[in-house]
């Protein structure tokens, strides 16, 4: 049979919690010895009760540090969970050559935080910086069954070979940006999803290649409703 994986595709499903849940704040899910995951919990988040979950990915060289300050605010206020993966290598697999460990590691992640709490099922986000930007588009539409939105923070490219599903997408682009221009970029991603009849958001801002505060609060704003109006 053909591994599926190999395209990107989960084999994470939903399943009832069977652990306890985890203390407020920033936690280490112990699914690698290196280069762990990392889980943010609000202080509200009620394990009874379905929560939202948003998965960020950090940009090449980045790792779970340096994206979580960007969104844990927002986490704490919306009460939904964070949770912040860290590449094997200096980067995403995908980017580098083909779906593998991380992809793995991603399946581990999830599992162990619906492990600990009932996630929402109608709002599960891949979100992402850059080349985690890329990987979010990727994995994102490659699991539209399972993501119900994707955030795209001046992300490169798309790698789809079996899409699924239509998950909402939001993307947003710098019109500086100096490492990965707009028009090749988040233009010409935004215009392919339209075409191909995804609900997209695009958001074009007056910046360089980075994370941009304020565009981080309309994307959870499109992450927790605003998008299905």
């Amino acid at each position: 049979m053909f591994d599926l994986s190999l395209m990107g595709r989960l084999s994470f499903t939903h399943a009832a919690p069977s652990k306890p849940p985890l203390p407020p704040g920033r936690n280490r899910l112990g699914i690698a010895a290196e280069r762990d995951a990392v889980l943010y919990v609000p202080s509200r988040v009620d394990p009874s009760v379905a929560t939202p979950l948003m998965v960020m990915f950090h940009g090449a060289g980045g790792n779970p540090e340096r994206v979580l300050p960007f969104l844990e605010e927002h986490a704490e206020r919306e009460a939904f969970l964070l949770l912040a993966p860290h590449s094997t290598f200096p980067t995403w697999d995908l980017v580098i050559g083909g779906n593998g460990p991380d992809l793995e590691k991603l399946n581990a992640a999830l599992a162990e935080v619906a492990a600990r709490y009932r996630l929402d099922p109608e709002h599960l986000a891949f979100a992402g910086f850059s080349d985690g930007g890329s990987y979010a588009l990727s994995i994102g539409l490659t699991n539209g069954t399972l993501v119900t939105h994707i955030v795209a923070f001046s992300a490169g490219f798309m790698s789809v070979f079996m899409p699924e599903g239509a998950p909402y997408v939001f993307i947003a682009h710098g019109l500086l940006d100096e490492q990965l221009p707009i028009d090749t970029s988040g233009r010409a991603n935004a215009g392919k999803l339209k075409a191909a009849g995804y609900p997209v958001e695009y958001v074009e801002f007056n910046g360089p290649h980075a994370i941009q505060k304020p565009i981080v609060g309309l994307a959870v704003r499109y992450f927790l409703g605003w998008g299905e109006a």
